[in-house]
């Protein structure tokens, strides 16, 4: 799992390295300290993650995250902050991001986090995860309805594969519930998202929670 972090705070920077240093798969390939500059970083490495501090001089993490989806779609975007403002999350997840992570999280979180985003999948820090199953909780029935539709124009399988996905399962867990193999999974959560319209597993997954696709209390975080 190649990686390019980027915070402006160098302690931060050298404290998250050391914890990803635990997992020997990771290879931090460039760091920087500015939106801009990780940009470029990606855009030479072409890394498997990209973690962004969401404040940043010159272009901040989710201007970042914007220019790195336009540049190396492929690359994962995760976000980083101490601020878990409804607005910074929205704003990330919808902006295409695959995960919010708290520096004042757990930091198996980070590790957590950094994998699942490498493998395709997506993650949310536990209070990050709380506060968006609460918002989609609430009194929205206009978005459900207009979610369900959405959703509607899928296949009674795969609405089974993204009610998966928001729960929170890789793909390879989805496989091993539907007794498929994970290249199946992935060829299912591709036409998945290009027929809803999505980016990510994560903008697909609020989509599964706004269609009631997904139990209350049932997502991983």
């Amino acid at each position: 799992m190649r990686l390019v972090l980027a915070d402006d705070e160098a302690m931060i920077r050298a404290g998250v390295r050391a914890i990803l240093a635990a997992d020997p798969d990771v290879e931090i390939v460039g760091e920087a300290t500015n939106g801009r500059d990780a940009v470029e970083l990606v855009r030479r490495h072409r890394p498997s993650v990209a973690l962004l501090d969401i404040r940043m001089p010159g272009l901040d993490g989710l201007g970042a995250a914007d220019e790195i989806r336009r540049v190396a779609p492929e690359t994962a975007v995760l976000i980083m902050t101490t601020f878990d403002e409804d607005a910074y999350v929205t704003q990330a997840l919808h902006g295409g991001a695959s995960g919010f992570l708290l520096k004042t999280g757990d930091p198996r979180e980070l590790l957590l986090g950094v994998r699942a985003a490498a493998e395709g999948g997506a993650y949310l820090s536990p209070p990050v995860a709380h506060r968006v199953i609460k918002q989609l909780g609430g009194p929205r029935l206009q978005q459900e309805v207009a979610a369900r539709e959405h959703v509607d124009a899928l296949s009674a399988r795969e609405r089974e594969v993204l009610a998966l996905v928001g729960a929170g399962l890789s793909n390879a867990e989805i496989a091993r519930r539907l007794h498929v193999v994970e290249g199946t999974v992935k060829a299912y959560v591709s036409a998945i998202l290009n027929r809803l319209g999505v980016q990510n597993r994560v903008q697909a997954a609020i989509l599964a929670y706004e269609a009631g696709l997904v139990e209350r209390g049932t997502a991983r975080s």
